[in-house]
């Protein structure tokens, strides 16, 4: 049976004004425009509106921020032909023949993005991490990036869900891709069973195919799967066999053997910790089942970070709708037990935060802590299982939670967010400098006392 108790409102719109779950008041505001070329080098950032924070609250989506990119001129060429210099050139003879002139240029587009270079930056030690703003281009997403997720696919990053309150009745048929390499945003048109608006899911790479647990939408909330095909792009909603999981959201979700693990959540009312494993072996035959733990569990919890490593479940963070947790948990998917990892270092309250595992690191990034939204980068060493803050160079992001990141190369992207206020569409890259934290670690140990 799974355990429930407490109270997790992503929610929350059953928060009161003492819950770090606060119903706040929706604060409509313009949204970006899309755009077909490179931003100039004075487009403005995304974050506008007052300093004053609040705390955090999904309910909260006005797209307060204002980006302007400039578009490229094209310029069609037209010349036109002298009806006589055509008849001449045909009866002249052929040392007299001359190339002739093109009725018509080819259109040529060019679009290069503005570098953002600064003059007056600091050098930086060619070790060390760097943050970037990404300077994208193209097809800019005009629905909100927050609670959303990114699944990168080869070079392509796909974006789901993360809509808001003023988007209930928009059409959900188009999706957004991000290119890793040249930054730019296109659209792509969907077929078959589209999901309803949704935020706070999972999103799982299976076979080039993404696999949409949970979420919700005000105070819905799903235990509908969809999966999407990156090839075909179309959408089916699977016949699944045996017991539904409660509906969540703020869940989280690995792929191991096959099998796409669920921990935790929140339904809105209570905070959970149970464990649930959907069967993706063949998705004509999909099946989900509940799993048995042992050891001692986990508080009830949502908006934490599951990574897998090797065959662990590293869990880290997150909040049953009172209290923040510092504390970090391992499950064994193959003995099913629990184990608490014991922190000999400084301690860290994080909900609403991103973990990339980088080699044996894991870079926990952003998030709430009870106060305040945070901007650090927080390395996690999975092999003395303490944290390692390290100096990030640069103009790193605002602070804010609900973003997502993906790993491409020796770089870490960071997608969107909110920090109380504003809802950001804007992308930052982490550069994690030449070899000091590539992904080049693949065999470790992790030791748990």
């Amino acid at each position: 049976m799974s355990s429930i108790s407490r109270s997790l409102s992503d929610v929350p719109e059953e928060g009161s004004e003492n819950s770090p779950y606060l119903n706040s008041t929706n604060n409509p505001a313009t949204s970006s425009s899309s755009t077909l070329g490179p931003p100039s080098a004075s487009a403005s950032g995304s974050r506008s509106g007052g300093s004053k924070t609040r705390t955090p609250s999904i309910r909260t989506l006005g797209r307060s921020s204002s980006e302007t990119a400039s578009v490229p001129s094209i310029t069609v060429t037209s010349v036109k032909r002298n009806p006589s210099s055509s008849s001449n050139a045909a009866s002249s003879s052929s040392k007299s023949r001359k190339a002739v002139t093109p009725s018509y240029s080819v259109p040529r587009i060019k679009s290069i993005p503005t570098l953002p270079h600064d003059k007056n930056a600091e050098p930086v030690p060619s070790t060390a991490m760097h943050w970037s703003r990404a300077p994208v281009y193209g097809a800019v997403p005009q629905r909100a990036m927050r609670a959303h997720t990114m699944t990168l696919v080869d070079t392509t990053a796909w974006l789901f869900g993360g809509n808001d309150d003023k988007e209930v009745n928009k059409d959900m048929k188009d999706m957004y891709c991000f290119d890793v390499e040249t930054m730019q945003w296109t659209i792509r048109e969907t077929t078959g069973d589209i999901p309803p608006p949704c935020r706070a899911h999972t999103t799982t790479l299976v076979d080039r195919k993404l696999v949409v647990f949970g979420g919700g939408h005000g105070i819905q909330y799903y235990d509908k799967v969809y999966i999407f095909d990156t090839v075909t792009r179309h959408w089916t909603q699977p016949a699944i066999s045996g017991p539904l999981p409660t509906p969540r959201r703020a869940h989280s979700a690995v792929l191991y053997q096959q099998k796409i693990w669920i921990f935790g959540g929140g339904t809105g009312l209570n905070a959970l910790n149970d464990v649930w494993t959907l069967d993706v072996s063949s998705f004509s035959r999909m099946k989900w089942e509940e799993v048995k733990t042992t050891g001692r569990t986990p508080k009830n919890r949502g908006y934490h970070t599951a990574n897998l490593v090797g065959n662990l479940m590293i869990v880290v963070g997150g909040s049953d709708g009172k209290d923040f947790f510092t504390d970090v948990w391992c499950l064994d998917l193959d003995t099913r037990h629990w184990s608490q990892v014991t922190l000999l270092t400084a301690k860290y309250k994080r909900i609403a935060h991103s973990a990339t595992q980088v080699g044996s690191f894991l870079f926990i990034t952003g998030g709430f802590n009870g106060e305040e939204y945070c901007s650090d980068v927080l390395p996690f060493n999975l092999v003395s299982l303490t944290y390692e803050p390290r100096v990030a160079f640069g103009k790193p992001p605002s602070g804010r939670g609900y973003h997502s990141t993906i790993l491409a190369d020796s770089r870490i992207f960071l997608f969107g967010g909110f920090d109380g206020t504003t809802s950001f569409d804007d992308v930052y890259i982490l550069d994690l400098a030449a070899g000091a934290y590539l992904p080049q670690v693949t065999s470790f140990n992790i030791e748990l006392v």
